[in-house]
């Protein structure tokens, strides 16, 4: 994970300062030779150019300065040239496969979400809509093209209400919920105009109406998640109070609803409650909502709610509104009766009590409970309520593909009744930088606080290196939508927090240290990821793509180039990858990115030439499945 200091947890290496490993004279040399040999290289090339449209890299040389040598894109000239790599001549080195387009078919392929693959499995409980991945025989071997017209997305915050037609030609939604303001067509563009089906007045509106029963202004509540989000508008016009949401809605009838949410530059992904948990941690979020999100509650022995109930950080709020609140207004309109609404939401009432959790107020169309801040009063009425039982066995994090239990997770132990269980969380934004309470009491294995600091400090070095090497990674509007593969503690997504953007923060299954809690507590979002697998989002996804040894850390478990394709799958034309690794391992990487339609190069270390680690820099180009020219 990224930022991680040991070669052990499978992240970045630490080398030996070269000084270390010869004598000066050799140092000498070597210092001599690469100059030489730059140079020449220089005079070599210099004819040579490529074209670039939309993103702009540095020229990476022996000199410790780029931006010396910075090189501007469009009408530039830039040198892919790989200055740290092996001779293409030589024996043995890669053939480069050209990889060929898919079909079109697979415009909007999701692998693990496949509706053909999706039915050979139970429709009991929504099991089928879970993730079901393809073997690895079944894997496809090509390139997903965008669709014909696509054209970049608006810049944010645009993009919040403005999204291309072409880009995801889908209508469905404007029909069924025309009436509930989610969205509409205009011409060649969609328009969101905020609202959703318990808030047709727009999402602002009904933001305010939660922010008059529990505060979202100072700073407590940073972190929350949406289950069955519609088209995001309610993380989307949350955004502009600082609470970042994970927006989550099944792969269903409501076509594309989260293509559309992570169109418009807000964080979402396919996602269902279903049999096994959310690929979340415990105590991840500050507040958990549903807004007639269809989720049966009161079903299977309350576990939904006790799912809610792990992912709510001590003292978290859950938010539910539609039915069965307010259903003395709305039965009719429901086309349910009072008996069964009557009904269900006793069965709500009553699990929720289960759980300890206490009914802050009702008013309207909303209600909002609130999760304890520690069991020691709960513990103690298990005599009374004898279910559920608090689980004895399962990991509290452990959330890929686990099976979920008629059981309370319990919160970690405290001394006293008024202290908050975990450790109580700095408020927004100093959360961001405050030492994460699960590395402060020594839960996260191996990681001190000062490592924790220092990471910190690293990845603001990193980050303004990349953007001397990609300059417009530091200009607003040209990306939005960012990936780390490997983030470890959030380093990368924390240097990039001035910035109009927002990193999906992912800790691989692989990592032998689970970090994704120490993630939510700095006030990030994230999820578990196997890259033997494919992600659970749509095609055309991210910006820009961050990997920081992913491949190290996947070299004996699965294939280089399927991790490279399923990075091809979500990434935009005209993004951009920054992969980080051994100098060798780039090279086999670069061997295949240059069979994938990217344009490619091998950079220097943030620290010079001399480090065998270095960056691979890709441009995804512009291509799309045939049809009519882009617009």
């Amino acid at each position: 994970m990224a930022g991680a200091t040991t070669p052990s947890l499978g992240v970045w290496k630490l080398y030996q300062p070269y000084w270390k490993r010869t004598n000066l004279l050799q140092l000498g040399v070597v210092a001599l030779l690469c100059s030489v040999s730059y140079f020449l290289g220089i005079c070599h090339h210099s004819g040579v150019s490529a074209s670039f449209n939309s993103t702009v890299l540095s020229a990476v040389s022996c000199d410790r300065n780029p931006a010396a040598t910075t090189i501007t894109g469009g009408s530039g000239t830039l040198d892919f040239a790989v200055h740290h790599g092996a001779d293409q001549s030589s024996a043995g080195f890669p053939v480069v496969r050209e990889f060929p387009a898919c079909d079109v078919k697979y415009l909007e392929y999701t692998p693990c979400e496949d509706r053909t693959r999706s039915l050979r499995f139970d429709r009991k409980r929504l099991i089928y809509r879970e993730r079901h991945c393809p073997e690895k025989g079944e894997l496809l071997k090509c390139l997903i093209p965008a669709p014909p017209g696509y054209k970049n997305p608006f810049p944010w915050p645009a993009s919040r209400d403005t999204a291309w037609f072409a880009n995801v030609p889908h209508k469905e939604l404007t029909v069924g919920k025309a009436g509930q303001n989610w969205i509409r067509v205009d011409g060649d563009k969609f328009r969101f105009p905020g609202g959703g089906t318990m808030f047709p007045n727009g999402a602002d509106t009904y933001i305010d109406d939660i922010d008059q029963l529990i505060s979202l202004s100072d700073g407590s509540i940073r972190t929350a998640v949406d289950t069955g989000c519609g088209v995001a508008s309610w993380g989307a016009y949350l955004l502009s109070r600082n609470v970042l949401t994970m927006s989550f809605a099944p792969k269903d009838s409501h076509e594309a609803q989260v293509q559309f949410a992570l169109e418009r530059g807000v964080p979402a992904m396919i996602g269902v409650l279903a049999s096994i948990r959310l690929p979340y941690p415990s105590r991840a979020f500050d507040m958990a909502h549903c807004s007639r999100c269809l989720i049966q509650w009161h079903l299977y022995d309350g576990q939904y709610l006790m799912e809610i109930d792990r992912i709510l950080r001590s003292g978290g709020y859950w938010i539910l509104s539609g039915p069965p609140i307010n259903w003395k207004h709305h039965w009719k309109g429901w086309n349910r009766t009072e008996e069964d609404l009557t009904e269900v939401q006793s069965a709500i009432e009553a699990i929720a009590r289960s759980l300890c959790w206490n009914k802050l107020k009702e008013k309207g169309d909303i209600a909002i409970w609130q999760k304890p801040v520690n069991h020691i009063n709960c513990k103690a009425n298990r005599k009374i309520i004898r279910s559920p039982q608090f689980c004895q066995s399962q990991d509290p994090d452990s959330a890929w593909y686990t099976k979920m239990e008629t059981c309370i997770v319990p919160l970690p132990k405290v001394a006293s009744p008024e202290e908050t269980a975990g450790g109580a969380l700095k408020r927004w934004p100093e959360r961001l930088t405050a030492v994460p309470p699960r590395i402060a009491s020594g839960s996260v294995v191996g990681v001190t606080e000062e490592r924790f600091l220092q990471d910190t400090e690293l990845w603001k070095k990193r980050v303004g290196y990349y953007k001397k090497v990609i300059s417009q990674l530091g200009q607003a509007g040209r990306y939005r939508n960012l990936l780390d593969m490997n983030a470890n503690f959030g380093g990368f997504a924390a240097a990039l927090i001035e910035n109009p953007l927002w990193v999906m923060n992912i800790v691989p299954t692989a990592s032998q240290v689970n970090t994704l809690g120490v993630i939510y507590e700095r006030g990030l979002i994230g999820t578990y990821q196997d890259w033997c697998e494919a992600m659970s989002t749509y095609p055309r996804t991210y910006d820009l793509l961050h990997a920081d040894s992913v491949f190290n850390l996947y070299k004996d478990r699965c294939e280089m180039e399927d991790i490279l394709l399923e990075m091809d799958r979500i990434l935009r034309p005209e993004g951009t990858v920054i992969i980080r690794d051994d100098v060798d391992m780039l090279v086999k990487i670069k061997s295949i990115a240059d069979g994938m339609r990217w344009n490619s190069r091998i950079a220097d270390h943030e620290d010079g030439p001399l480090q065998r680690e270095k960056l691979l820099l890709v441009v995804k180009t512009y291509w799309t499945a045939p049809g009519r020219d882009r617009q």
